[in-house]
Formats: C-alpha cells, sequence, structure tokens
C-alpha cells in the first residue's frame, strides 16, 4: 500500500462584474542610473536609466543589466526598493559581489553613487535627477488584498494590468504577505474566471506523491492504486493551476513541469499517452528563484517559463501605514469592531517598530489574540513566532546537521500527532481530515512513534 495523492483544491473563481470602477492616480518617483565603466576588464561607456523597484544584473539575457563577462554569474545580484530606500543583494553568485572593495551579500546603496564590481566589470549607480510616475490605483483594496499604502496600491494596479492578460505569472512575496490571494484575484478578473482553479501545495506535498498530485496516476501503476485519478492540470483544464511554493519542486519533477507549460501536455503516472490540455499557470513562492538557479536546485527555462510576468507582494514591515488598515478589517471579520478602543495610538505606534517576520498572518494571529484576552499589553513583543509546542532543547552539536535535523523532525512529529487523535478521541479518520493528510500515512506515522492507544485507534 501507498499514500494516496491528496485531492487537489479546485474552485471557480467567482466573476468580478465589468462594470466594477478603476479608479487611477500618478505619483513621482525617482528613477535609477546605471552607468557600466568596466566591462570583462574592458573600458565602456554605457549608461541605462532604470524605472522600476526590481532590477537583476547577470550575464543572463533576461537581466536588466546583461554582463559578457565570464566571471558574472547568470543572475548575479539585484536592486531592490524597500521603506530605508536601494539595497543591493547577492543572488548566490560564485564570484561574489563587491563594493569598495568589501564583499557583500545584502547592502544599502550609499549616497551620492555606489561603486559594483561583479567579475571584472564595474558599474557606477546613483539616482537619476529625472522623475518617473507610478501609476496607483486609489482604492484601499483589491479583492482581499488591504492597504492604502504606497507600496500596496501600486501593487492593486499591477495586479490590475495582469489580470487582463492570460500569461503565466510568479507571484514573489514572504511568507504570510497574501501571495494566493494575490493569485486569486488575478484570476477572478480576468478571461478565465468562470473556469477552475486549482491549489497546489508544492512544499507541503510529500515528494512522492507530488508527481500524481500534478498529473494524476493510472489504476495499478502503484500498489493501492485501484481507479484511476487525475491531477491537478487535468483538474483545471480551461482555467487555471496556481503552484504555491515552486520553489520547492524536486528538480527531476521540473523537466515535466516544464514540458506541461511549453506542449500544453501532460502524462499520468502509468501512462505512455500523452494528454492535451489548456491551462494557465501562476506560481508563488518565498524563496529566492535567481539563488536556486544559480545553485543548480531550479532549472533557468523552468524559471523563465514561469516568470513571463513577475509581481512581488511587499512585506508588512515595508507598509507600516497600513496596519490600522488591516487591524480594522481583521476587527470587522471577527466580529469584534467593539473592542477597536484596545489598540490606541500608543499600541500603534509599539507595533509599528516591530519587524512582522510574519507578516499579514502574523497580525492577524495578534489582532485574535487581543481580542480574547481583552487587552493589548503584548503590543511591544507584538505577536511572537507561534509556539508549536515542541522545545527542541539544547543543540547537540556531537550530531551532523542532517542527524540533528531528523531528531528535532521527529521530536514534532510525535509531539504533534499525539497532541492529533487526542483531538480526534482515537478517530483516524478524523484526524487525518483535520490535519489534511492521508490516512494511512498518518497510520504508518503513528505506528513509526508507537505512539501510546495506536492499537485501539479506530476508524469513521
Amino acid at each position: 500500500m501507498v499514500d494516496k495523492p491528496k485531492p487537489t483544491q479546485a474552485r471557480p473563481a467567482p466573476v468580478v462584474r465589468e462594470t466594477e470602477p478603476r479608479f487611477a492616480q500618478t505619483v513621482a518617483a525617482p528613477s535609477l542610473e546605471l552607468s557600466v565603466q568596466r566591462e570583462a576588464g574592458q573600458p565602456t561607456t554605457i549608461t541605462k536609466v532604470l524605472d522600476g523597484d526590481y532590477f537583476r544584473i547577470g550575464s543572463n539575457p533576461s537581466n536588466d543589466i546583461v554582463l559578457e563577462d565570464s566571471g558574472v554569474s547568470r543572475f548575479h545580484c539585484k536592486l531592490l526598493r524597500d521603506e530605508r530606500g536601494w539595497r543591493i543583494q547577492d543572488a548566490g553568485s560564485k564570484n561574489g559581489t563587491w563594493i569598495s572593495r568589501v564583499r557583500v551579500r545584502d547592502a544599502d546603496l550609499v549616497s551620492p553613487e555606489t561603486r559594483l564590481e561583479i567579475g571584472d566589470s564595474l558599474i557606477v549607480i546613483r539616482e537619476h535627477r529625472s522623475t518617473r510616475h507610478l501609476e496607483l490605483l486609489n482604492v484601499p483594496s483589491f479583492g482581499e488584498l488591504y492597504g492604502a499604502s504606497v507600496a500596496m496600491r501600486r501593487l492593486f494596479a499591477t495586479l490590475d494590468r495582469i489580470s487582463r492578460s492570460e500569461t503565466n505569472v510568479l507571484i514573489e512575496g514572504e511568507g504570510g504577505t497574501g501571495k494566493e490571494l494575490a493569485a486569486t484575484e488575478i484570476v477572478r478578473r480576468g478571461p478565465r474566471a468562470t473556469q477552475p482553479f486549482v491549489i497546489v501545495d508544492c512544499a507541503g506535498t510529500a515528494p512522492t506523491l507530488l508527481e500524481a498530485e500534478l498529473f494524476g496516476i493510472a489504476k495499478g501503476a502503484m500498489p493501492g492504486v485501484e481507479q484511476d485519478r487525475i491531477g491537478a492540470f487535468e483538474s483545471a483544464n480551461g482555467g487555471t493551476v496556481f503552484l504555491d511554493e515552486v520553489g520547492a519542486l524536486p528538480l527531476e519533477l521540473q523537466p515535466k513541469i516544464l514540458r506541461a507549460i511549453e506542449s500544453k501536455e501532460i502524462r499520468r503516472v502509468g501512462e505512455n499517452a500523452g494528454r492535451k490540455l489548456d491551462v494557465r499557470v501562476i506560481a508563488a513562492t518565498q524563496r529566492d528563484l535567481e539563488r536556486q538557479v544559480n545553485l543548480g536546485r531550479f532549472r533557468e527555462d523552468l524559471f523563465h517559463k514561469l516568470s513571463v510576468v513577475s509581481v512581488r507582494v511587499p512585506p508588512l514591515r515595508g507598509r507600516t501605514e497600513d496596519l490600522e488598515v488591516l487591524i480594522n478589517v481583521f476587527l470587522d471579520l471577527l466580529n469584534a469592531v467593539s473592542m477597536k478602543h484596545l489598540f490606541t495610538k500608543d499600541v500603534l505606534k509599539e507595533i509599528s517598530a516591530y519587524q512582522w517576520p510574519g507578516n499579514v498572518r502574523e497580525l492577524r494571529n495578534y489582532v485574535e489574540r487581543t481580542v480574547a484576552l481583552g487587552d493589548a499589553k503584548q503590543a511591544t513583543t507584538a505577536a511572537p513566532p507561534a509556539d508549536d509546542g515542541v522545545d527542541i532543547g539544547p543543540i547537540n552539536l556531537g550530531l551532523s546537521f542532517r542527524a540533528a535535523k531528523e531528531s528535532v523532525i521527529a521530536k514534532f512529529e510525535r509531539s504533534y500527532l499525539t497532541t492529533l487523535l487526542e483531538w480526534s478521541n482515537g478517530n483516524v479518520s478524523r484526524a487525518a481530515r483535520k490535519a489534511a493528510m492521508d490516512r494511512m500515512n498518518l497510520h504508518r506515522l503513528v505506528q513509526r512513534y508507537g505512539i501510546k492507544g495506536s492499537r485501539s485507534l479506530k476508524d469513521d
């Protein structure tokens, strides 16, 4: 018996009426000027003014600045604007990114100019004296995405434009920022709004099951598979597949994803015949895919197919002016608008200084806890990371990293499953549904860890 692929999440996306108004405004913002003064050791004078908040530099032709230099990686480094200004980040390059002869991984650009050395090339970076105009959507929300900040209203304008096309989209951003919500809005406002919208959690599905989850499996292809099962791509035929955390795709599976996108054809596990499909792909990741490409962990050709259009969802710490807006939204969802008085000006000031590593998801947890406790005394520490119920204890350096990691994972699994089965009163089927995992897989884990009472477990 093998684990069965978990069912895909398919749902039609509600249609937004064509009469929904789109309000736009523009604001001025400075541009960035990059002057290449040396390329591969040879003097040159190439100047380019870049408009935007994110630029890539490397030897691959898809970069904003392309350098023909053997010492420059395919995706060498990137420039991005955040709440503090411009930053430069190395993308896992082979030879490093250097500023003033200091190797940097993540650094702020300095004024009035930054001299950047990569490979045997030199780039001088400075703000351009001219300004560009950014289009903003003059609304405080876009579906279930909320924010009145410039960063969010610019995101809304970008999503609004993207939603009118059928191109593949890559949504990047930290965990908890709302990447799935952005994908949902792209679909529900687009030409495939009435067609299936299927979500696949690439990080949450066991690698051994992911191929069947995506492409389906034929009867008898594996022990325990007693009937044909369709996968996410077939379920979404005519509509959209959303590959959540696409950076977690196993390397050996990536060529099959590429084939599905390029040829619009898939093969079920255990079948030789292909099946033609019409599917749009939207992907999301919190991983740095350029770095993954440089390290050989993600196929460059697949990266390009997925990122025909790229969009970044900003972290909450970069738009703290949206905190009050989001708190009001969460209070309304919790039917707790009467508790708004708990979030005083002093509380808002305190939580604005917090970094919010869990982003909007963490903020919602904080609001729920504040409402439940009836006060906001924990605002100075905001929302600490959720307690997973596992104390990993002291680190044993006598173990290898892998052995130590496996020990911690085993401790977590034992603790989680014990709590889960207590909750379900020993009902495995109910516990499996609660944990969104396969029932037989749950049985095996319980037996592996010898959890007390495992012989008396029952099903529905």
